[in-house]
C-alpha cells in the first residue's frame, strides 16, 4: 500500500499534469469581446489612431486588393488586450483567436485551397502590434513581415505617427500580397545630402575623363539615356501584377483561419 507521503506526491504530480494538458485548451476556449468589421469595411479603430483621409485610403487599397486578389486586409486598433477579453494573453495568441473566431478571408475558392487573409492588430497601450497570416501563407512571407513590421510600422510608430505607420503597413502588405516589391525603408536625414554629393563627385569625374574630346559627351548622354529607360521599364514590370486575379466580389470573411505566420513588433 503507497504510504502517504508518496501518495501526496502522486496526486500532486497528477494535478501538475492535467493543469498542463487543460491550459492549451482554455486558452483557445477564450472569446474575444470585438465584434467584426463589414465584409468591406476592414478597418475597426477603436483606439482612434488613423486619421479620416488615411481610413479612406485604406479602405480603398483593401477593397482593390480585395476584388483582384481575393486577399483581405483587417486593420483593428485597441486600447488594450485585457480590454476585450485577452487578460494575461500574449498578441500573439490574441491575433490568432481574433483571426480564427471571425474566419477572415477565404477558406478556399473554385474548391482550391486559399485562407489568405491578413490581420493587422495594433494595441496601443500594451504598445504591441501583430502581422497575423492565413494558413495560405505558410511561414514563407514571415521575414517579409518582419520587415513591413519594424520598417513600415513601428518606424512610424515610435515617432507617434500612428497613422502614417498603418497606412505604410497596409501598402506594404498589399504589395506583398500581389507579390511585388514592398517600399523600401525610410531614408534618414542624411541620405539625400550625401547621394547628390555622391553624383556631384561622378559628374565631376567623368567631366575630367571626356574632356579629350566631344565623342565623350555623347557617350554620356546615352548613357543617361539607357539609365531612364531602365528605370522607366523595371517601374513598369513591378506594377504589372497590379491587374492579375480579379473578379472576386465577396467579402473579407469566409471561414478562413490562422497559420500562425506573421510579425509582432513593439515600441
Amino acid at each position: 500500500m503507497m504510504n502517504r507521503p508518496n501518495c501526496r506526491s502522486f496526486l500532486r504530480f497528477v494535478v501538475v499534469a492535467m493543469l498542463g494538458l487543460l491550459t492549451p485548451f482554455s486558452a483557445y476556449a477564450v472569446n474575444i469581446d470585438l465584434e467584426r468589421p463589414g465584409d468591406r469595411e476592414f478597418i475597426r479603430d477603436l483606439a482612434n489612431l488613423i486619421d479620416p483621409d488615411d481610413e479612406e485610403k485604406i479602405r480603398e487599397l483593401c477593397d482593390r486588393l480585395l476584388t483582384e486578389k481575393a486577399t483581405p486586409i483587417i486593420v483593428i486598433t485597441i486600447d488594450s488586450l485585457a480590454k476585450h477579453g485577452g487578460d494575461g494573453l500574449r498578441i500573439e495568441t490574441f491575433a490568432t483567436l481574433l483571426f480564427d473566431q471571425w474566419g477572415i478571408g477565404q477558406a478556399s475558392i473554385n474548391q482550391q485551397e486559399w485562407n489568405t487573409g491578413i490581420l493587422l492588430l495594433v494595441s496601443k497601450n500594451d504598445r504591441k502590434a501583430r502581422i497575423e497570416l492565413g494558413g495560405g501563407w505558410g511561414r514563407r512571407e514571415d521575414a517579409l513581415c518582419r520587415q513591413i513590421m519594424d520598417e513600415q510600422i513601428i518606424f512610424n510608430f515610435k515617432k507617434g505617427q500612428f497613422s502614417e505607420g498603418i497606412v505604410a503597413g497596409v501598402n506594404a502588405l498589399d504589395k506583398m500580397g500581389r507579390q511585388l516589391k514592398i517600399p523600401s525603408a525610410p531614408k534618414p536625414s542624411w541620405y539625400y545630402p550625401t547621394m547628390i554629393a555622391l553624383l556631384g563627385l561622378a559628374i565631376f569625374t567623368a567631366v575630367s575623363l571626356i574632356r579629350k574630346g566631344s565623342s565623350g559627351w555623347a557617350w554620356l548622354a546615352w548613357g543617361m539615356l539607357f539609365t531612364v529607360l531602365f528605370l522607366v521599364l523595371r517601374t513598369l514590370g513591378e506594377s504589372s501584377g497590379d491587374s492579375g486575379g480579379g473578379g472576386f466580389s465577396g467579402g473579407s470573411f469566409g471561414g478562413g483561419s490562422s497559420g500562425g505566420g506573421g510579425a509582432t513588433g513593439s515600441w
